[in-house]
């Protein structure tokens, strides 16, 4: 029986975890090296893409990535056939941030700006007065090769300040609207410090002249294209962005290629709360539900007989680029599934055509997206009947418009693992006068065509900078996660919606009079 009140005592040492894992994961590229880091030490197997996978064994843990912001881990039962279902928890990278463009130097008033473009849907107002720094990864050059190197410089090197209230009297009636081209842009520096630091004299003209003079340089004589041509994109970005990349990374700053760099919050996520019961950090959506899922899918599958007598393959696949839509090659709405399905099957399969078409059919998918939570200061936004709660377990997602996948199969089915269990679950859906939001569960549905619900942990203040949920809550999520992975092939078996008696037919509709003229 589920519990009318969950034991609000449930051990915080997941939520800690969890805050080890999102405090190291500043962007997707990390969030899938920490992902890597935690499978190599459980003894999974990395695969390439680019090479087969026809050395498949039964019994055998695998994973690998894509673009390197996106990973699929997955374990294969002792017991698998090719045709078996894959069950599966999808997850995303990626959060709402800023992202420095292409030609990210800017100039503004005597200061050194960075141009940068907001990725997804943020509420970009969280961003002002904020310790800020960047993170990402560098294309390197090492010889004759270019490495994929990660970075992330801890300090704080840039902020967004706000507008003074006595400048900006208008914020009371209007409310605090900033214009992501001209008000979102983080100082990195005055511009008479940079040209002192640079060696330019700020006498010489204008101070912008001076650091636009310490910046180009002369161009070295005999220098290739190529070379010339790093040197050209490296006069798109401050020195200083340059000098300090070089730095963390221990290399010249001639060395670097070219970057993606995301602006970050340095500030750690801790526990908080008059109880310790909340965690206050960003990317919580979705990192939280991309760590539990796959420390589950690890901690299920890892013992020394945990596979033997499974039929099934566990997987948890952990997608970039939700955020804008998922449109991508590493993306949910790319192949990075279907793939994974297609070659895994056809490893066991012996040559068995449609294998991949009945996997599918056997597979079901858990989409976790983090959920809303009943916020007390605005109870008026939720559906009078559907407030998820903190405490109170995973919410599970409907929208009669697709907006989420769940329908009345998927939500039993995954809502009787939990009971089985005592795990509490609760249910959301939005009011029916106002927009719904959207996960990859929609996307790898119709994409695949396998059953699938939409889950997730609640939370307040998403897409903000400075996120919070419910320390239980992580521990039910991830006690639910692992339920799925152990129980969830005994409980498919006692339906089938599909698997009907063919109707009576006796007495067909030729055997009608039909009195229509044709």
């Amino acid at each position: 029986m589920v519990k009318d009140k969950p034991d609000v005592t449930v051990d915080a040492t997941v939520a800690k975890a969890l805050l080890e894992y999102i405090n190291a994961a500043w962007t997707p590229y990390h969030a899938v090296e920490e992902a890597s880091r935690r499978l190599n030490a459980a003894g999974f197997q990395k695969l390439s893409e680019r090479q087969s996978w026809h050395g498949l064994k039964k019994g055998g843990r695998y994973y690998f990535t894509r673009n390197a912001s996106t990973i699929v881990a997955f374990a294969v039962g002792g017991k698998y056939e090719a045709g078996n279902g894959f069950h599966m928890v999808g997850a995303h990278t990626d959060s709402p941030c800023l992202k420095l463009k292409p030609h990210s130097k800017g100039m503004k008033a005597g200061f050194l700006t960075v141009n940068v473009e907001p990725y997804g849907g943020g509420l970009w107002h969280t961003w002002f007065d904020r310790d800020l720094s960047v993170a990402g990864r560098v294309l390197v050059r090492e010889n004759e090769r270019m490495v994929h190197r990660l970075v992330k410089i801890t300090k704080p090197i840039m902020r967004i300040p706000m507008l003074a209230i006595h400048l900006y009297r208008e914020i009371g009636e209007q409310g605090f609207k900033p214009n992501k081209q001209t008000h979102v842009v983080p100082i990195l520096a005055t511009a008479l410090k940079a040209a002192a630091n640079g060696g330019a004299k700020a006498s010489q003209g204008t101070e912008d002249e001076a650091v636009e003079a310490s910046v180009s340089g002369a161009e070295t004589k005999g220098a290739d294209a190529t070379k010339a041509k790093e040197k050209e994109s490296k006069e798109h970005h401050h020195p200083a962005i340059l000098r300090v990349l070089a730095k963390e990374l221990n290399c010249s700053t001639e060395d670097i290629v070219d970057f993606e760099l995301n602006v970050c919050d340095t500030q750690p996520g801790v526990i908080g709360g008059l109880e310790e019961e909340f965690v206050f950090v960003g990317r919580l959506d979705n990192l939280a539900m991309s760590y539990l899922s796959l420390r589950a899918l690890i901690d299920t599958t890892c013992g020394a007989d945990a596979m033997d007598d499974d039929t099934a393959i566990k997987a948890v696949a952990l997608f970039d680029h939700e955020e804008v839509g998922s449109a991508s090659a590493q993306g949910a709405g790319g192949p990075v599934m279907r793939d994974t399905i297609t070659r895994v099957t056809q490893a066991f399969s012996e040559g068995v055509a449609d294998a991949s078409v009945r996997a599918i059919q056997n597979s079901f998918l858990v989409s976790a997206d983090m959920a809303h939570a009943l916020h007390p200061n605005y109870a008026d936004k939720h559906e009078p009947d559907h407030k998820p709660q903190f405490h109170k377990g995973l919410v599970l997602k409907h929208n009669a418009n697709q907006r989420y996948a769940t329908n009345a199969v998927s939500a039993t089915l995954f809502r009787e693992l939990a009971m089985r269990r005592g795990i509490p679950t609760q249910e959301f859906c939005v009011r029916s006068d106002m927009a719904c939001g959207s996960t990859i569960g929609p996307i790898l549905a119709s994409g695949l065509g396998c059953r699938t619900v939409d889950v997730g942990a609640p939370q307040l203040a998403m897409h903000s900078i400075r996120e919070m949920c419910a320390v239980d809550d992580m521990a039910h999520a991830y006690n639910h996660f692992c339920a799925f992975f152990q129980d969830f092939t005994a409980l498919d078996a006692s339906i089938d919606v599909d698997d009907l008696p063919a109707p009576n037919i006796e007495g067909t509709i030729t055997d009608v009079p039909c009195n229509h003229v044709h």
